[in-house]
């Protein structure tokens, strides 16, 4: 069954060090579907705008007047910019996807922090590997060495998996790669998760990474 559902979903509020919920506000039955499109509206936005910036999570918390984001990434200076003129940016432009009439004014607070260890994120893993993929290197090194620094940063586990026309090849296969233990099926243990597309000439390459923290 661990094969079959996200990781990270199986393991929510399991352990006090699983992932954390993304979101965390109540609303009523009829303004709950509002304020999900604004979360969804915020998540998009700071994904293309604050790429650069390697978004590891985005989380929201709100109350009656204000808008709490927090932010990981692992370069905080990319948000915050000189004198936190990019952070003010962000907040004038997060304060227009919010405006609506039932919401009124809130008040933004968006926190940075920084996640000193890029290599033990699945997110940022598979997102190099993609990005790598689309500038046609070799996918067989480029998954090599993903694991190989990911195991140095302190990793008990790595999977990465790849299925599309991998290497331009005329069919489409799936492709698994591994290096230590990945216990899917323990809910005990701390796994990060993360799927993304590398857009290649030949078409889509899914990418899969699995990580196991402890």
């Amino acid at each position: 069954m661990g094969q079959k559902i996200n990781p990270i979903a199986f393991r929510l509020e399991t352990t006090k060090k699983s992932p954390e919920w993304q979101s965390s506000w109540f609303a009523s039955p009829g303004k709950y579907k509002e304020l999900l499109l604004e979360d969804k509206k915020i998540r998009d936005y700071l994904q293309k705008r604050l790429y650069s910036a390697g978004i590891i999570s985005i989380r929201i918390e709100r109350s009656a007047k204000k808008l709490k984001i927090i932010l990981s990434v692992s370069r905080p200076g990319l948000v915050i910019g000189r004198g936190g003129k990019e952070l003010e940016s962000i907040k004038s432009e997060i304060t227009k996807l919010v405006k609506t009439k039932s919401s009124g004014k809130l008040n933004i607070d968006i926190q940075v922090e920084e996640f000193k260890y890029s290599d033990l994120s699945a997110k940022l893993v598979a997102e190099k590997i993609a990005y790598q993929l689309t500038k046609r290197l070799p996918y067989r090194r480029v998954v090599l060495s993903a694991m190989e620094k990911s195991m140095a940063s302190g990793a008990k586990g790595i999977k990465i998996i790849l299925g599309g026309r991998i290497n331009g090849a005329e069919i489409s296969r799936r492709e698994k790669f591994s290096q230590g233990t990945i216990p899917l099926s323990t809910i005990k243990s701390i796994v990060d998760y993360y799927q993304c597309p590398a857009l290649t000439r030949s078409g889509y390459i899914g990418v899969k990474v699995y990580l196991c923290l402890g």
